[in-house]
């Protein structure tokens, strides 16, 4: 298989086509234990040799043939029964076949986003459990759901595969898979009765952009010019990672799960002695993300060291280091003895706070070296400066600043679950730059290493959770509205599949900081629901403001299949809150209307806070007071005679106090288009 890999990725057929025997290559979506689309047409497709015949044939009766193109591609369309299994399907082309088998039909649901929709069922602990988490893991024996995970890539042009392979649901197949994803698909599981494949392609901390291909997201003035210079810049972008493949690899896919980043070997021990000389390194002011310096975008190693002085009196005295958070794991010395660290994932928000002994308190200079790891998003020694300080274990009082000027250096690159190793001699400052931000997070890159790849794999729809990272920065969240309908329908018109069901958590209340506006993202993806066949399930009660992982995944994958199991399958349930229809004024009050108002409307209030206010001509808002008459909400404030505009949930952290009778919560809305 390596050999028929190499082969096409040269696209050398006239060198492959020496060989005697014929040469097949399948993506990684068709493995053993797939689920593929009930009653359809599904694609089935790969690589072969040019003008080879390929035979497709499958154990509940249906198959297909076709001629490889010159391109070496080809594709058929294989017609399935009801939902069933186990079958098997088998492809031959020459005298080459691959037969694949435990294949069930069902229906198949693309799970995508950024953490909330990444989130293990496992959760990431301490600080981001899932609840009743050990439990749901020890009970998720559903041998007919179907898990694939798409490994993280990002690309400057589309991929035509992905690594990743098919699995049964199992407490250990599971425990690190999507949590919202398998509460969604095991509701669809119990209420339906057949075999359910959920398809895994996320990305913690992305924006939107990322997520949208080149062809669509140029369609947006503000964000032509970076996707085409990402799509003109493949050849660079090639060389770079030519040059970062050269070097030597630890891939951390391989090692145990449960130590996995202990004992990785950069070739830098030396790095955490005293009196190493780190004299050519470069200069950081820390506290600081690295990726926010002129160090660059890239997740990896990085050493930082330190050099101290302290009074004669602190000699042979126990000492406490506070380096506040690290992103995401590290391990610390002082005068060459490790102190401390932390090298499981889940604490990058979590103040280092180590203990000196006194034995290596010898003389009044003092060398700190931290070895930092970061293996997503942004990395480094962060937080308040104030908090990175050095003091004598029984006197708080008397403190060293830490904050300024550390050395640092660069000793290896994580890319895809690998690290390269670069080693503590520079050569990462030979690594070719870019004239442009080029990551993860840029526009259209996991469009095109994370979506492309499983196009056109037939799915029934999308559930997507995702929006927080776009709540900050005013270009972000004032043109959310735009790129989540294009973001639609891109994908919808990729796949080829008319307007399949999209369906979409709103993000939860969480606080963002005092420049952030979450709101303005949550009142985006509520207009979005004017684009045919999609829904929203709203989350404003079941959030947390100070964790921006929320434990209760249970209700969100519910809510989500509430609307699956009424709009797609014809269910008659009561699937979302009250969404706002429009307003009326009768002298100083607003009579606001809904629809989805199952039962009638409950109003509670919480912490004494209505979460509705209400402005006049003049745009100034007061917190309003609000009764339920009917199916209607009447909102007045004494400050406002002549009502104009109301809003609710209109802030970061503000929580659900609206509801229906069926226990769903409204959305956040407005009733008016005034600057936010």
């Amino acid at each position: 298989m390596k050999l028929v890999t190499l082969l096409f990725a040269f696209a050398n057929v006239a060198w492959a086509q020496a060989f005697s025997h014929s040469f097949l290559v399948m993506p990684a979506l068709f493995s053993d234990n797939m689920v593929l689309q009930q009653k359809s047409n599904v694609p089935v497709w790969g690589k072969a040799l040019p003008g080879e015949r390929v035979v497709v044939k499958a154990t509940w009766g249906a198959a297909a043939a076709t001629i490889v193109k010159s391109d070496s591609s080809w594709e058929v369309h294989l017609k399935t029964v009801k939902a069933g299994g186990p079958f098997k399907l088998r492809v031959f082309v020459g005298d080459t076949a691959i037969v694949y088998k435990n294949v069930m039909l069902g229906e198949v649901w693309l799970c995508s986003g950024q953490s909330n929709m990444e989130i293990p069922l496992e959760g990431w602990p301490p600080q981001y459990p899932i609840r009743n988490s050990a439990e749901e893991i020890r009970d998720a024996n559903y041998p007919d759901i179907r898990l694939f995970h798409v490994a993280r890539d990002f690309s400057s042009d589309p991929q035509s595969n992905c690594v990743g392979s098919w699995n049964e649901c199992s407490p250990n197949a599971v425990a690190s898979f999507s949590a919202v994803g398998y509460f969604f698909g095991r509701e669809l599981y119990e209420k339906l009765h057949v075999p359910i494949g959920l398809i895994m392609s996320v990305w913690g901390g992305t924006k939107i952009q990322p997520w949208i291909s080149a062809r669509y997201l140029s369609e947006l003035p503000d964000y032509r010019p970076i996707a085409q210079k990402i799509a003109n810049g493949a050849g660079l972008i090639a060389a770079q990672k030519m040059w970062i493949h050269t070097h030597p690899v630890i891939n951390t896919a391989k090692r145990n799960p449960d130590s996995m980043y202990v004992g990785l070997n950069f070739g830098d021990a030396s790095l955490s002695e005293k009196n190493y000389d780190d004299s050519t390194w470069k200069t950081m002011k820390l506290p600081v993300y690295w990726q926010m310096t002129s160090a660059g975008m890239f997740n990896g190693a990085v050493w930082f060291r330190k050099k101290v002085r302290i009074p004669k009196s602190w000699v042979g005295s126990a000492l406490v280091l506070h380096l506040g958070p690290i992103d995401d794991m590290d391990e610390t010395w002082v005068d060459g003895t490790k102190v401390g660290g932390y090298l499981t994932t889940g604490y990058y928000a979590d103040p280092r706070v180590y203990d000196v002994p006194a034995e290596i308190v010898t003389d009044t200079s003092l060398t700190i070296a931290v070895r930092v790891l970061d293996i997503g998003g942004f990395g480094g020694i962060w937080g308040d400066g104030v908090k990175m300080k050095i003091n004598p274990k029984s006197d708080t009082a008397q403190t060293i600043p830490l904050s300024g000027d550390w050395k640092y250096m660069p000793v290896a690159e994580y890319v895809n679950s690998k690290f390269y190793v670069y080693g503590p001699d520079g050569d990462f400052y030979k690594r070719p730059r870019l004239p442009f931000v080029f990551d993860y997070d840029s526009p259209t890159v996991l469009f095109n290493g994370m979506i492309a790849p499983i196009i056109p794999y037939h799915i029934r729809g999308v559930i997507w959770y995702q929006g927080e990272s776009n709540s900050g920065a005013p270009s972000d969240y004032n043109n959310y509205k735009y790129l989540f309908p294009l973001l639609i329908k891109n994908w919808r018109a990729d796949w080829m599949e008319g307007n399949f069901p999209f369906y979409w958590v709103q993000i939860a209340p969480f606080n963002y900081g005092p420049t952030a506006k979450s709101y303005v993202v949550r009142a985006a993806q509520l207009k979005t629901l004017s684009v045919p066949n999609t829904g929203m399930a709203v989350t404003l009660d079941i959030g947390t403001v100070n964790n921006i992982h929320p434990p209760d995944k249970q209700d969100v994958g519910h809510r989500l299949a509430l609307w699956a199991l009424d709009k797609t399958y014809g269910e008659r349930l009561f699937y979302s809150g009250p969404l706002y229809r429009s307003m009326s004024v009768k002298g100083n009050k607003a009579i606001v209307s809904f629809k989805y108002v199952d039962g009638g409307l409950v109003y509670k209030p919480l912490n004494g806070s209505s979460n509705f206010i209400i402005a006049g001509k003049d745009s100034n808002f007061f917190e309003a007071e609000v009764k339920v008459v009917g199916k209607t909400l009447v909102v007045y404030s004494q400050n406002v005679r002549h009502p104009v505009a109301v809003r609710y949930a209109w802030g970061n952290t503000e929580e659900a106090t609206l509801f229906n009778k069926a226990g769903l919560p409204a959305s956040t809305f407005r009733t008016d288009d005034w600057p936010q």
